[in-house]
């Protein structure tokens, strides 16, 4: 009985211990760039197809005159949170395919915040409207080649709530961003 017990835990251990860690990583840092900014995010295992993304970044604001050479280019800071569900991650681990990163596609609700804090421009006082966005969002997010960089492509309708109007309206969200994973 003894030998028994003993050899149930070795098998046990030896089971756990060669045991793969499937599905989301469990912590993935990256830096990513787009034609409207810049940002950096992690992105946090919540459970084998879930994670938490937490952003910080500058979008791109671009505002153009009648004038030439009066096209105002801005860099104002926002922050964004994101449950993300990689729903295809599982299946694409069962057909061998590289899912380092998190390289699979997934449904999000992306909470985005662009406070009135400031704008990094050669123009003197711009500033944008504080406002908050939900958007429900579908995205592909895979490796190049299976290194550490990465692209990402997401599109979505959400609701859009501006403070300084006190005002929902609807926006759309498509980004594309070419990054790169620690």
């Amino acid at each position: 009985m003894k030998i028994l017990s003993v050899l149930l835990i070795v098998f046990l251990s030896v089971g756990i211990c060669n045991a793969q860690n499937t599905g989301v990583e469990k912590s993935v840092f990256n830096v990513q760039t787009g034609f409207l900014g810049i940002w950096i995010n992690n992105e946090s295992r919540l459970s084998d197809e879930v994670a938490l993304r937490a952003e910080l970044g500058f979008d791109t604001g671009i505002r153009g005159g009648s004038l030439v050479g009066s096209t105002i280019v801005g860099f104002s800071p926002v922050l964004s949170v994101e449950p993300r569900w990689y729903y295809n991650i599982k299946t694409r681990e069962s057909k061998n395919k590289f899912i380092k990163n998190n390289s699979a596609s997934f449904l999000t609700v992306g909470i985005k915040y662009n406070p009135d804090w400031f704008v990094i421009s050669s123009t003197k006082d711009l500033s944008v409207a504080e406002q908050i966005s939900f958007i429900p969002k579908w995205g592909i997010r895979r490796s190049i080649a299976k290194t550490k960089f990465n692209y990402e492509l997401g599109i979505g309708i959400g609701k859009r709530y501006l403070f300084v109007s006190e005002q929902w309206d609807t926006v759309a969200d498509l980004h594309l961003r070419i990054g790169y994973s620690f």
